[in-house]
């Protein structure tokens, strides 16, 4: 199968490349490297697998029509897997025009792009931002979905919106898949896991917005792919699917966590909770046992272990 990964140069997006050449199939990614984070550590991702020979990469910009239209119309691939946008609550706030043109226009582009191209399954890689302050809990796909809190969550449920047009008006098969807080190795240096070990491994303070109460349902990467691997290879005309731990944990439970992996203190600062973060993530994941085979593997302890373990051997081969 040839499949097209958006944003393969990014976290989960090179995991999945990772996994998929792996499995011997053909892979093309599309990635502008943006500055969100240190672009090297993009190309420190792609470098792993550059030299495979079912690999592909196009260095673009999704919210440039022509370049996506091109890549796309000479890959003609079976599958895409949409991961590519700007990413994070709190940036959106401060810049709100730039996530809708990446996120939404961008989408648009992909999905304008191989609307007619008879492709075997589009991915969608959504969020649980979704879901903005629901007072049910866990949440579940059939939950409403009308109020996001914050530009980036707005930008995801754009996307799933649109892509369910595509399906209805194309045949174009989708899922969308709803992502809840994706942590593990090559994690992006400004999520929680990744951001607090840095600062007390380096001895340095970490700020905790709220009262350290807020709780996430941290999914490691691991788990994520194997979702996107059989939702990949088993598609739907139409389907929103949670891809979750199941597993809540308060912040300040989280950095005790890490505590104990590194073996050292944080240095805590609480600040005011800020605007667009939400009290809980809870991910119902019933539909994607059912429709997919998901099943989490990978407890939070562990994952953290396998995390801190990475990042200490980074660190001493730099």
């Amino acid at each position: 199968m040839k499949v097209l990964v958006t944003g393969g140069a990014g976290f989960i997006g090179s995991h999945l490349c990772e996994a998929l050449l792996k499995r011997g199939e053909k892979v093309s990614v599309i990635d502008d490297f943006n500055d969100f984070y240190d672009p090297l550590l993009k190309e420190e991702n792609v470098s792993r697998f550059a030299s495979n020979s079912g690999f592909k990469l196009y260095r673009a910009d999704i919210r440039d029509r022509r370049q996506v239209m091109d890549c796309i119309g000479t890959e003609k691939p079976d599958a895409v897997c949409h991961i590519a946008a700007r990413a994070g609550v709190r940036p959106s706030i401060d810049n709100p025009h730039l996530y809708e043109e990446v996120n939404c226009v961008g989408t648009l582009n992909i999905l304008d792009a191989v609307k007619k191209s008879g492709i075997k399954n589009f991915l969608f890689a959504s969020s649980s931002s979704v879901y903005g302050i629901n007072s049910k809990v866990p949440f579940s796909e059939d939950d409403p979905v009308t109020s996001p809190i914050s530009p980036y969550a707005a930008t995801k449920r754009a996307g799933e919106l649109m892509a369910f047009t595509h399906s209805h008006l194309y045949g174009l098969p989708v899922t969308c898949l709803r992502f809840f807080t994706v942590y593990g190795e090559r994690g992006r240096p400004d999520m929680a896991v990744a951001k607090f070990t840095r600062l007390i491994a380096e001895g340095r303070g970490i700020e905790v917005y709220g009262d350290g109460s807020a709780r996430r349902d941290f999914t490691y990467v691991g788990d994520i792919i194997e979702g996107l691997l059989n939702a990949l290879y088993r598609p739907f005309r139409y389907e929103i699917i949670n891809l979750g731990g199941s597993n809540t944990i308060e912040v300040r439970g989280l950095i005790s966590m890490i505590e104990q992996s590194l073996g050292m203190k944080a240095k805590i600062r609480y600040r005011d909770r800020m605007p667009g973060d939400v009290p809980v993530t809870y991910a119902d994941i019933s539909k994607a046992e059912k429709l997919i085979g998901f099943k989490p593997r990978v407890r939070l302890e562990e994952g953290i272990g396998r995390y801190v373990k990475w990042f200490l051997e980074k660190e001493r081969s730099a």
